[in-house]
């Protein structure tokens, strides 16, 4: 808990995004990993 990362990644289906919006990464019922959108690369 605590540590900073910076990601980057490509989504599978297509989702609206918007920088400033809150994210979670999940696996297996279980979240692994909560952000914030900070820019969007086309």
């Amino acid at each position: 808990p605590g540590d900073n990362a910076t990601f980057e990644g490509s989504l599978i289906e297509p989702v609206a995004l918007e920088e400033g919006l809150r994210f979670a990464i999940r696996e297996g019922g279980h979240t692994v990993g909560a952000g914030v959108v900070t820019d969007i690369l086309d």
